[in-house]
């Protein structure tokens, strides 16, 4: 028996009980650039990464504004991402024009959930190859959520999704303790030491990223290419500092300290 044997609609199940369609969706989001989110108590931050095919193209966009408290980052086919995008503004614009009061963010990521699913139980149909971070802010707090193509749905206090995005994994999950506490810039530093672990070596400009603030008080937005050079600039300068320090306390004291094994 062939693989393509059961991957022709994505109502079809395998002998070992896998929907085929569904992973491949998953595949398409892991072949994506590189998404990051991270939250503390009062902003969040998405980040991206922006590549091209060609440098006679423009990049397409991978950071989208749903409200003013609500915006996603995304990683996969950017068409699917678009009609999802969509559908979210249409619902926080009806929700607001009935209660006239904004969409609480968990109803909305419920909602998106919901129509992520009914692709994976319909022959008509094709999962959203697209999976999504969504940021948002309510009267319960700030919220990262991320939004699988097969319709589960997660809360984190920061995540990667897209290729390389395991790098970015590990940078966040040794930071991610001090997040709830951090500052507007601090989470904007470690959003974007974050995109830094994933380029291989390749110089982090403000060119190939995109950041997007969202906070109490302060609208869903993204930062302008100057704005995020400018700190790209700042940082990488700490950055030196540190290693200066550390050379020099090195120096003080010769005999390596002992391993944890």
């Amino acid at each position: 028996m062939f693989r393509n044997h059961y991957d022709t609609d994505v109502t079809t199940w395998s002998p070992q009980g896998r929907l085929f369609q569904v992973e491949y969706a998953m595949e398409a989001e892991k072949h994506g650039s590189v998404a990051i989110g991270l939250r503390s108590k009062t902003h969040i931050v998405l980040a991206s990464v922006n590549k091209t095919n060609s440098q006679l193209s423009s990049y397409q966009k991978k950071i989208f504004k749903v409200d003013d408290h609500i915006g996603v980052a995304i990683a996969g086919l950017t068409a699917d991402a678009r009609v999802l995008s969509k559908f979210l503004r249409s619902e926080c614009i009806n929700y607001n024009f009935t209660y006239e009061s904004p969409l609480p963010v968990n109803r909305l990521v419920v909602q998106l959930a919901d129509k992520s699913q009914v692709c994976t139980q319909r022959s008509s149909k094709l999962p959203y190859g697209v999976g999504l971070l969504v940021a948002g802010l309510d009267e319960s707090g700030a919220h990262l959520y991320y939004n699988s193509p097969s319709g589960n749905y997660f809360e984190y206090q920061a995540f990667a999704i897209g290729s390389r995005s395991q790098a970015a994994k590990t940078y966040l999950e040794r930071k991610f303790e001090s997040f709830m506490n951090s500052s507007r810039e601090d989470l904007i530093k470690d959003a974007l030491f974050a995109i830094k672990e994933t380029l291989q070596g390749e110089k982090l400009t403000s060119s190939i990223c995109t950041v997007a603030v969202v906070g109490a008080e302060e609208p869903f937005h993204i930062l302008d290419q100057e704005v995020i050079q400018e700190l790209i600039e700042s940082f990488e300068i700490s950055g030196e500092e540190v290693t200066d320090q550390g050379a020099t306390m090195q120096e003080q004291s010769p005999e390596p300290a002992p391993m944890d094994l």
